[in-house]
């Protein structure tokens, strides 16, 4: 076993223990905890208690009930115009929190907590250039929406499908699906496509509530595994640091509840970070069997990152490294990474999946313990950012 695999091991089994809720005293002791194996590992760290707007299932589970009080309106023969009105609102409102819009319900009834970001200095901390490498700490709670056994079943069934997806599942569609048919049923005038929309609301309605009252997971694969990546990267960056260039070790708190700790970090740092000399790679459930290069995310609607040649650069380094990695995929999802991107800068995320199911293994479930993870995969995905950050040193030199 080489001391990167050492490493990464130690950290997993180190952090997978606690519970790491968003905003818990277990995720303020695992933040503490990373910063000072940072420090230890040659990257002084810090911990920065930040301010975050809190909700997930609990939070929207209110514009669930809208759709469904709303199909219940146009079903009972009251106000068509009215159940319209509330279930299209509620449904926008929906798309727009998860989207990381402008979060109009979120800033109106979230509850404002606190977290915990932590950040490391590697490589040259004097340089003009800087490669910011994002993960986060927190880990997300389980729920019977997270089985996986029917894509299980799609892939054994239909192999030659599932072999041509590249984008994930669109998991957040039928959480609205409900409200935006009862919504079509008043338009339209039509009782049975209200009555199907309530039905879907209902559905959503109690499995939103599952995840509400569902245990927090382990977590090793998302997102330990970027974790341990991040102490692996600053024990390879302090033996050998890549002159010109410094490197921003992040661990977000609070990503679970769509995005919390990133906007701190982004109100704190973005400013003092110009955008024609940063680079964000994202690190989101790096531990599954192969390792990817996301081009975009987006819950709703996809979002291709800012600077495609930034993503050209990462292959190209990987590749020359003999670290391929697969391109062309696009998360059906939001992660950190939407934040750096939408402000302008050069973007990309390394995540993995299972080449055959195209399942995050174990995804926000209690099996995603540090068993279950491929630490071959993680050790991959360090040996990738390592190779980046030496390109994007070199090429500096070459200036």
């Amino acid at each position: 076993m080489t001391a990167s695999d050492r490493t990464l091991r130690e950290v997993v089994h180190a952090l997978s223990d606690l519970e790491r809720r968003a905003g818990s005293p277990g995720e303020r002791e695992a933040a503490l905890w990373l910063a000072e194996r940072l420090t230890r590992a040659g990257s002084p760290a810090s911990v920065a208690e930040v301010d975050f707007l809190d909700g997930y299932a609990l939070l929207l589970l209110p514009l669930g009930l809208a759709g469904l009080v709303a199909g219940g309106l146009h079903l009972s023969g009251r106000s068509r115009t009215r159940a319209g009105l509330l279930a299209a609102v509620a449904s926008a409102l929906v798309i727009d929190d998860v989207s990381n819009g402008r979060r109009l319900w979120r800033r109106l009834v979230g509850r404002r907590r606190r977290t915990w970001n932590v950040t490391a200095t590697a490589g040259d901390p004097l340089a003009a250039r800087t490669l910011v490498v994002l993960a986060h700490h927190d880990a997300a709670p389980t729920g019977r929406v997270f089985d996986q056994s029917f894509q299980r079943w799609l892939a054994r069934r239909f192999p030659k499908v599932v072999a041509r997806i590249d984008t994930s599942l669109p998991l957040w569609w039928p959480v609205v699906s409900g409200g935006v048919t009862v919504a079509a049923g008043t338009l339209l005038g039509s009782r049975k496509l209200s009555a199907t929309g309530t039905a879907l609301a209902g559905v959503v309605v109690a499995l939103a509530a599952d995840i509400a009252r569902s245990p927090i997971v382990p977590g090793a694969n998302d997102n330990l595994s970027a974790v341990a990546a991040l102490v692996a990267l600053a024990e390879r960056l302090s033996a050998d640091p890549p002159a010109g260039l410094r490197v921003l070790l992040v661990s977000c708190g609070a990503e679970e509840v769509i995005q919390g700790g990133i906007y701190a970090f982004a109100k704190s740092h973005f400013s003092r970070l110009p955008r024609e000399s940063t680079w964000f790679v994202n690190l989101d459930t790096i531990g599954s069997p192969e390792l990817l290069l996301v081009e975009g995310e987006g819950p709703f609607w996809m979002e291709d990152y800012c600077d495609p040649g930034f993503r050209d650069l990462i292959a190209g380094a990987a590749g020359r490294a003999g670290l391929p990695v697969r391109r062309g995929v696009r998360a059906r999802a939001s992660t950190d990474a939407v934040l750096p991107t939408r402000a302008g800068y050069p973007t990309a995320t390394l995540a993995s999946w299972e080449p055959d199911t195209k399942l995050l293994s174990n995804y926000h479930l209690m099996s995603d313990t540090p068993e279950n993870l491929r630490f071959e995969t993680v050790a991959h995905a360090v040996e990738v950012v390592h190779a980046v950050a030496r390109e994007l040193a070199q090429e500096w030199t070459n200036v």
